[in-house]
């Protein structure tokens, strides 16, 4: 019984990728809400009000927590590393065999800004900030962004 209890708790969560200040109801957004009967223009004006200070079309992660009589709460988390990895660097995208070929530069300021920034998610704030710039360069390599002084 408790198994079925945590599956259907887990299926009250929907996690989403929304342009910032881009929400529309037509998007992926509208199936998406309207399969699980919340109504799509409620989240997108929210949405839209909630990130409408974040540079427009940044990819950012919503995960909406959808209650029992079809009410709602989202929390919107920080840009993907890779996002900001890419607009830091200003390449379009990572290479394709990582590691070998070179498709830019990051400096360590720009890795420990990023890790600053990551480093406001809840799922990240116990961690140290050492330890998000291994992972933020870990992720730069994995690209083919190079880190340098």
């Amino acid at each position: 019984m408790a198994s079925r209890k945590a599956a259907s708790t887990a299926s009250n969560l929907l996690k989403m990728m929304v342009p910032a200040g881009q929400a529309s109801p037509s998007s992926a957004v509208g199936p998406a809400l309207g399969q699980r009967g919340i109504k799509a223009m409620d989240f997108c004006k929210q949405f839209n009000e909630r990130t409408s200070k974040i540079e427009p079309g940044t990819p950012l992660p919503v995960h909406l927590t959808i209650g029992p009589n079809r009410t709602f709460t989202f929390a919107v988390k920080t840009p993907p590393t890779a996002f900001l990895l890419k607009r830091a660097a200003g390449v379009e995208k990572g290479s394709s065999t990582a590691g070998h070929a070179s498709v830019g530069q990051l400096s360590l300021k720009h890795v420990y800004a990023i890790a600053e920034l990551k480093q406001k998610d809840p799922n990240m704030a116990h961690l140290s900030l050492k330890s998000i710039c291994g992972a933020v360069i870990g992720s730069a390599r994995s690209m083919g962004i190079q880190v340098v002084n």
